[in-house]
């Protein structure tokens, strides 16, 4: 049984789900890594973002700096996934974070967007199909 302390840390922890763009606070950084506040996509599944004793979560980071690279995926702003500028998921960037670091939700990315994105990961992690 959690103690009230633990409870209280997980009644406040965010709620991510898959596909939503989350402002994560990426401090304190080291060397090359993200720092400040910085959009990332939430990219784990929804049964492990939702477990109130797990309090993980996987995004990809996200950056308005454009390259035209296999493993970036072009986001457009719209009001559904709440971005001011054109940004690319960095598929090549995939970190595991504590939610904790989610500062706020910001929107949701489109299912042809995430397949997209689904597709960067793969060719970035090397899976593939035969």
């Amino acid at each position: 049984m959690p103690s009230l302390k633990q409870q209280d840390a997980y009644a406040a922890t965010p709620n991510p789900r898959r596909g939503e763009i989350w402002d994560v606070n990426w401090s304190p950084g080291r060397g090359a890594e993200q720092q400040g506040t910085r959009p990332a996509l939430i990219i784990q599944n929804d049964r492990g973002n939702s477990s109130s004793s797990y309090p993980l979560t996987i995004v990809a980071s996200m950056s308005r700096t454009e390259r035209e690279i296999s493993l970036h995926v072009r986001i457009t702003p719209n009001t559904q996934n709440g971005l001011t500028d054109y940004t690319d998921v960095k598929c090549e960037q995939v970190m595991t974070i504590e939610k904790s670091r989610l500062i706020r939700r910001r929107g949701t990315i489109s299912p042809e967007e995430m397949h997209q994105v689904d597709l960067a990961l793969r060719l970035s992690l090397h899976i593939l199909r035969d």
